[in-house]
């Protein structure tokens, strides 16, 4: 069985792609570390022949590390709202400071859409969220104590990496059952969580709680699976463009799983994030476009 994790890259559609990258480098502290075009395997891995030629970016948090944020060039989607489509949600950056990082995006073009606040499940976390650029909504997230039951990394820069992703699906266990089948995930405990962001969007009183499960990965990473409220549309992409905000999220594992059906033939390719490694994209239960690199052979 296929061991998953951890989070390699989060992809980004880019309606703007230097707007992004001049954003994430002047307020989140992101640097560029490599740019270009996409090429045709590229694309074809994707499904997406189409974007071949478009301009993408890759960033690290201080140019530091191995969790990528990746934008391509690619037309919004007019029907988009965030927290009110199936699929990546959110990606949550691990902060030194939840509300110093808040107070740098002040006039900036991320957009506070929830305060920073304590969880509802503990008051060692201290999170807030923001809308990006490209409707991409991030989670600004910090810890003022190790907790025994989260292996989450240190903040080694103010503003870190991606630790999370938010999934809205129909159900945590539906969600749940599909990672476990085909990437050995375990089982993740059901919890009630106040989640201000999707109540908001959904009209629902602020106190609601929805289910929540954090799925544990390999690599001090997780997926958060949020249930979604009834009547929650999926996410669709205009004709021959990608899911718009949050269109990819890449993991490593350990061998390319058989059970699942690709878009394409899985591929090698030369450029980061894969470095040369094998990577196939399928959908997940909630409509989500899931990319595994191989991470050995």
């Amino acid at each position: 069985m296929p061991s998953i994790g951890p989070i390699s890259c989060v992809t980004i559609a880019a309606p703007e792609l230097q707007h992004m990258i001049d954003s994430y480098r002047l307020f989140l502290g992101y640097q560029l570390v490599d740019h270009g075009r996409v090429s045709d395997a590229q694309a074809s891995l994707w499904g997406l022949p189409s974007l071949t030629g478009r301009r993408y970016a890759l960033m690290l948090p201080e140019g530091d590390g191995q969790t990528f944020l990746r934008f391509i060039e690619s037309k919004p989607s007019p029907d988009y709202l965030p927290f009110k489509h199936m699929g990546w949600n959110a990606a949550e950056l691990m902060v030194q400071d939840t509300d110093r990082a808040v107070a740098r995006l002040a006039g900036s073009p991320f957009r506070i859409i929830g305060p920073p606040a304590n969880l509802s499940i503990s008051d060692k976390i201290r999170a807030a969220q923001a809308l990006g650029p490209s409707g991409e909504a991030l989670y600004l997230t910090s810890f003022s104590e190790k907790l025994p039951q989260f292996d989450t990394p240190d903040a080694k820069h103010f503003i870190d990496r991606v630790f999370i992703v938010i999934l809205g699906g129909p159900s945590v266990q539906t969600v749940n059952a599909f990672y476990k089948k085909h990437f050995g995930v375990a089982d993740a405990a059901v919890v009630p969580c106040v989640i201000s962001v999707l109540s908001n969007a959904h009209g629902m009183p602020p106190d609601t709680r929805h289910d929540l499960a954090a799925l544990p990965l390999q690599g001090q990473s997780y997926i958060e699976v949020d249930r979604m409220p009834e009547g929650t549309a999926s996410r669709e992409a205009r004709e021959d463009e990608l899911p718009p905000a949050i269109a990819i999220v890449s993991f490593g594992v350990t061998e390319l799983p058989r059970s699942v059906e690709w878009i394409a033939p899985p591929r090698a390719l030369p450029q980061a994030p894969y470095h040369g490694r094998k990577a196939g994209l399928c959908r997940g239960a909630a409509g989500e476009l899931i990319e595994v690199i191989e991470t050995s052979g």
